[in-house]
């Protein structure tokens, strides 16, 4: 089908078959309902949600290119955000591996196992920027940096959708949530959002804009007000921002009932409204409130909705059907791909192991008590996420099977030296410990000689609708924690969480502690080669840690204070605790030593046709083998508004055996150096310049240069 093809469609089509092109309805348990059978007979729907049985889908898509009168073929989505059968670690846990190449091949795996049971469409990458650990959706985000939150952006774009979509092997991608959710106040779930244009664009935006560059043929609109508009009656966002300043083509669809959710906000009066609002607005497809089904129609008829404003938007989403090849190849390749699968499924598995590795930060490792010592014969494996399974797939696990995750005990035995025993024991629930639970783990701990504590929050704690005022461990691990440190035996935590949580009270009293995230599948392996050395620990935090709530937000890339912390003089800061983070962005620690040259610029005067090159030397001083993700950051020393004290603008990531050196190149544009002003226009100015390379966002030796325009 050619474009004048689908114009032609178009023009065949009644008002009602055009609205049914806008309407997205979810089956309940997966499985369509008599009346979503009719609907789709009639034409008056145009994909599906939360179907993820390749039979359900044939018989959906049957209804449609039989029964139907234009024939169109539906189009089905779901949300794999870390995975489809094969669970890779969450998004927050990829984005601490800082890689790139690793990002777009889990995305390509994911979009392999989704395609295959008939799924065209991921509500996928959720690139929103926050730099609030209270906020649920910490998990599925790339963590605090515009830069890295860019850079994975670009990467998960192109694993899900490749070079064309047509391949029946992909998935249409759909970056989200347009724009500004990371943002919402006191990190509370839909809350609203005051920004001002320039953060907005510099902060919030870039991932968005990196994501279009590549392709990406869909997004989906925020929840939240943003500076009290929600994006579904946001014109600015939707059409000035999205259409006309970035260029974007493809079709936008509403959150989850956020059309319906105008009334909430207040935007609304009633229902019929709210949909007038929202199609006004630049949302072309209704996710699950079912108003546009509804309404539209009358809207049109009365003229409160222009017959233009209705095609522009199917046009969108027949061009997107497209680009998807559903019109030539509508059915599930389930017969086809079967034969493919086991192959797949172990090939993701590998990826998945891979990845687990590469998301686990090291944050404290005292007198190298790690990795485990081969002299070392009893461990104490203590916790309730010790043989856990399905809180290590995380949140939005899509149809991943908790039977096939490897556990921590399991992990450990397999990867443990001979005759190392490993005796294991609860200790506690996940929200209360009972005196036989602490009992039994003090006794086992007492007769070991290393105890591995493994804690944190379920997986439910993190995501959507999981936004907590405190992120202390629950109490019963807490308890169980302190009981642990107290014993005798060197303890190591092991933190499994979908956000950073306080660890202050811990920190101290532990000999090393382990940032796990959410590993999936792969857990248990990733984290026994880690803990026994087969692997050595290469993540970096991509959100700061706080020493406790009253600090947030807390975020490396602040802008300076007439009275800078530390100052001799009345200074900004608390008077009851540090200004620092607990952890910084972009740290991370390794079983070898890696150490830095200062680094060597090709210029110290660049003008706007020049490119500035920095070199800098690493070198691996330890006797192990290790992976480093080189962090080069800038700042702009005075300019006509107010700069971050540092801004990430480069990451390369190396391995390097023992004693080996490499030099490493990175190439900074005066694009790089540009800012965004109060009117939200781009901005390059003249100036000095400092640049640091180092191991994280506090380390690193500094060097300056000039830019001249």
């Amino acid at each position: 089908m050619i474009e004048s093809e689908i114009t032609n469609l178009l023009s065949l089509m009644t008002l009602e078959e055009k609205i049914g092109q806008l309407v997205q309805l979810s089956a309940q348990n997966g499985c369509l309902s008599h009346e979503q059978k009719t609907l789709i007979e009639k034409g008056y729907v145009g994909s599906f949600l939360n179907i993820s049985d390749p039979d359900q889908i044939q018989l959906a898509q049957q209804i449609s290119l039989c029964k139907s009168r234009l024939k169109i073929p539906l189009l089905f989505a779901y949300d794999v955000l870390h995975g489809f059968k094969t669970i890779f670690p969450i998004p927050i846990a990829l984005a601490s591996s800082m890689d790139s190449e690793l990002v777009e091949k889990v995305a390509h795996g994911s979009a392999l196992e989704a395609r295959s049971n008939g799924i065209h469409w991921t509500f996928a990458p959720m690139v929103d920027v926050t730099r609030d650990p209270r906020w649920g959706r910490v998990a599925e985000c790339p963590g605090e940096d515009p830069y890295l939150a860019a850079l994975l952006s670009s990467s998960w774009i192109k694993g899900f959708q490749g070079n064309t979509l047509c391949s029946s092997s992909l998935l249409a991608a759909c970056p989200k949530h347009f724009v500004g959710y990371g943002a919402v106040e006191g990190g509370r779930d839909y809350n609203t959002v005051n920004i001002p244009i320039q953060l907005l664009k510099e902060v919030y935006l870039p991932a968005f804009s990196e994501a279009f560059k590549k392709g990406a043929f869909s997004t989906m609109a925020a929840f939240p007000a943003i500076n009290g508009l929600p994006p579904a009656a946001n014109p600015y966002l939707l059409k000035d921002l999205l259409r006309d300043e970035l260029g974007f083509k493809g079709p936008v669809i509403s959150d989850w009932n956020a059309v319906k959710e105008l009334i909430q906000h207040g935007i609304a009066e009633n229902e019929k409204e709210a949909a007038q609002i929202a199609i006004n607005s630049g949302i072309d497809i209704d996710m699950a409130s079912g108003l546009y089904l509804k309404y539209l129609k009358e809207l049109v008829q009365e003229g409160k909705v222009k017959q233009e404003t209705i095609d522009k938007a199917v046009l969108r989403v027949l061009c997107f059907k497209h680009k998807l090849g559903l019109f030539s190849s509508p059915y599930p390749q389930v017969e086809k791909n079967n034969k493919e699968f086991q192959p797949l499924i172990q090939t993701n598995r590998e990826i998945a192991l891979e990845a687990a590795q590469k998301s686990v930060v090291l944050l404290k490792n005292e007198q190298a008590i790690l990795p485990i010592a081969p002299n070392i014969s009893s461990i104490a494996l203590i916790g309730p996420f010790s043989t856990e399974k399905k809180e290590h797939l995380g949140p939005w696990p899509a149809i991943g099977d908790p039977q096939e995750v490897v556990t921590l005990a399991e992990g450990m035995k397999e990867y443990a030296p001979p005759g190392t025993k490993i005796v294991v024991a609860r200790g506690s629930d996940y929200f209360s410990s009972s005196k036989e639970q602490l009992q039994q783990a003090i006794e086992i701990a007492q007769k070991s000689q290393l105890i591995i504590a493994a804690v944190g929050e379920k997986a439910r704690m993190s995501g959507e609708a999981a936004s907590r005022a405190f992120l202390d461990l629950p109490a019963g691990q807490s308890q169980l924690l302190e009981t642990l440190l107290q014993i005798g035996p060197p303890v190591i935590i092991v933190v499994f969480s979908g956000r950073p949580l306080d660890l202050c009270k811990f920190i101290s009293g532990a000999k090393a502690v382990i940032q796990a995230w959410f590993l999936g599948t792969q857990t248990g392996r990733a984290l026994g080669q880690i803990l026994f050395g087969l692997c050595n620990p290469s993540g970096k935090l991509p959100i700061s840690f706080p020493r406790s709530v009253g600090q947030i937000p807390i975020y490396y890339r602040h802008l300076a204070t007439g009275r800078p912390s530390g100052w001799s003089i009345p200074c900004s800061g608390y008077i009851d605790q540090a200004t620092t983070p607990l952890f910084p962005f972009g740290y991370g620690l390794s079983y070898t030593t890696f150490h830095y040259s200062f680094p060597r610029l090709n210029l110290t005067r660049i003008t706007p046709d020049k490119i500035l090159e920095v070199y800098v030397e690493i070198e691996n001083r330890g006797n192990i083998a290790g992976e480093e993700s080189i962090q080069l950051y800038i700042r702009d020393a005075t300019a006509s508004i107010s700069r971050p004290i540092k801004e990430l603008k480069a990451v390369r990531r190396v391995c390097l055996q023992p004693g080996e050196k490499q030099t490493v190149k990175f190439s900074i544009s005066p694009s790089d150096l540009a800012f965004i002003d109060f009117e939200g226009e781009k901005k390059l100015e003249a100036g000095r310049f400092f640049l640091w390379v180092g191991p994280n966002s506090i380390e690193g030796q500094k060097t300056h240069f000039e830019l001249m325009v």
